[in-house]
């Protein structure tokens, strides 16, 4: 019976010790929990870019791109920005692509690169077209749009999906 008895006795100092040491969940203010502590997303995610525009994740979000679309002038506009949506990204390509499709029909539109004053020779962040058919069948019901992109050699691709009340959200891929 002495052997129980020691026995449970060690047991229970060696569990105590262990709790001690490991801390049973206690943090340093005292307060005892069993959850780790909930991660905070420190990722800012804007829902739009410096010009107003609509955002466009290319890759895993190494870059965005925005969509600046004036159905006025019939212009459409794409800046090239940095994974926090805020700084220009200017890339060697000169030009970049529209793929869209709505009622069955498939087309293909350029941007041309134009540069801002702030780019180096060379490079441009900002691409830009005029073509009215472009502007208006982004606004088509059904239309389904993909920007494709090369930036420091590696071809991006972020699909376009426009709201037709007023909003528009991106989604991508690489």
């Amino acid at each position: 019976m002495n052997i129980s008895r020691l026995l449970a006795g060690t047991i229970a100092s060696v569990s105590a010790l262990l709790l001690t040491v490991v801390g049973c969940g206690q943090s340093q203010d005292g307060v005892v929990g069993t959850a780790p502590p909930a991660t905070v997303d420190s990722h800012d995610h804007p829902s739009e870019g410096p010009h107003h525009g609509g955002l466009i994740e290319l890759g895993n979000e190494e870059y965005h791109a925005e969509l600046v679309h004036d159905d006025a002038a019939g212009t459409v506009t794409v800046y090239l920005l940095d994974s926090a949506a805020k700084a220009a990204v200017p890339t060697e390509a000169p030009e970049l692509l529209v793929n869209l499709s709505h009622d069955g029909n498939a087309e293909q539109f350029k941007l041309v690169a134009s540069p801002e004053a702030s780019d180096p020779v060379g490079k441009s962040s900002r691409f830009t077209s005029s073509d009215a058919e472009l502007a208006e069948d982004l606004d088509h019901e059904g239309a389904a749009a993909q920007l494709v992109v090369t930036i420091g050699g590696k071809q991006f691709r972020g699909n376009i999906a426009h709201d037709h009340d007023g909003e528009s959200h991106e989604e991508h891929d690489q």
